[in-house]
């Protein structure tokens, strides 16, 4: 059956995959974004679709449409972006989920909220489960995104337990593939910019940090699928690839992807960055049925052939 669907931050990098495959399974999709860091070139080869839409539009102010269910996706996620206006991203977070809420209340929609790995902080626990809380900073340079994101869980519950409101949250761990943002200062696109360019791969701290990457296809798939289970689940659940890579073992991999000569220089390590990030998928594999597919390799050839095009 046809649904008409609201992506909010729908033409951001995963927003514009996923405006994407709910087309390719029948939808009628109106994408939402303010476009700080989504672009219209992410959906321009959708606009030709009668059953797409896009609307500028900011989600810290209310909006009223007629639709079935909402993926709220807006926030900036790269630590770049959501900290060149902390205070801004902080209101993505909480007030755009309290307007998304308040629409999904008056309409009667189910609702999924894009939480982020980031709720849990520096973890002391690994991989990181579901049930753990997390060691967050809530005065340091990325608590604007850690805690609108965990305000944002705390909201998206409270509308299910006190308005019997269908949600859904998924904590997204890092995620790459074509349509990334080249200046997000994200690792996977930093070095791949970097070594197309020929410029030094900056790698901050002894790069020994880790990281688990999904490829975008991956992620997608699973985020549908988080939105179709039974409403009796609401999540949280973690959605990542948990082969676990550290920094240095990335930037080999893309120089040997790349053939570039480019040369590793280290950096001192940015504030409040964690050592490890790794999910616990036990959850998802167990109710959802998914685990990632796309190999680290096979993913990065297709992110650095889309990179090298773009440059």
């Amino acid at each position: 059956m046809t649904k008409k669907i609201l992506v909010t931050g729908g033409a951001g990098f995963l927003g514009s995959h996923l405006c994407e495959r709910l087309l390719d399974v029948g939808h009628d999709v109106l994408c939402v974004d303010n476009f700080f860091t989504g672009s219209k070139d992410n959906v321009r080869h959708l606009m030709g679709n009668p059953y797409f839409e896009v609307m500028r539009h900011d989600v810290t102010f209310p909006l009223y449409v007629e639709v079935d269910q909402i993926y709220n996706l807006a926030c900036p996620a790269s630590p770049i972006h959501y900290q060149f206006d902390p205070v801004q991203t902080t209101k993505t977070s909480v007030h755009g989920a309290i307007n998304m809420l308040g629409l999904a209340k008056r309409v009667k929609a189910r609702i999924l909220q894009a939480s982020t790995s980031e709720v849990y902080g520096d973890p002391e626990v690994h991989p990181q489960i579901e049930s753990y809380w997390g060691k967050v900073n809530p005065i340091g340079i990325r608590s604007c995104y850690d805690e609108g994101k965990r305000c944002a869980e705390t909201l998206f519950f409270d509308y299910w337990r006190q308005h019997k409101l269908e949600i859904k949250v998924a904590r997204l761990f890092n995620t790459y593939g074509p349509r990334m943002h080249p200046n997000d200062g994200r690792v996977v696109s930093n070095f791949i910019v970097q070594a197309l360019r020929g410029q030094d791969i900056t790698i901050y701290g002894d790069g020994q940090q880790s990281r688990s990457f999904c490829y975008v296809d991956d992620l997608i798939e699973v985020m549908w699928r988080l939105m179709e289970s039974p409403a009796e689940f609401t999540g949280p659940v973690n959605i990542g690839n948990p082969c676990e890579f550290t920094m240095l073992e990335l930037a080999e991999q893309v120089l040997k992807l790349t053939g570039s000569k480019s040369r590793l220089i280290f950096m001192p390590l940015p504030s409040d960055d964690p050592r490890q990030r790794q999910p616990d998928i036990s959850l998802a594999r167990k109710v959802l049925d998914w685990q990632p597919k796309v190999a680290l390799v096979d993913g990065l050839k297709e992110t650095i052939a889309y990179f090298a095009k773009r440059l």
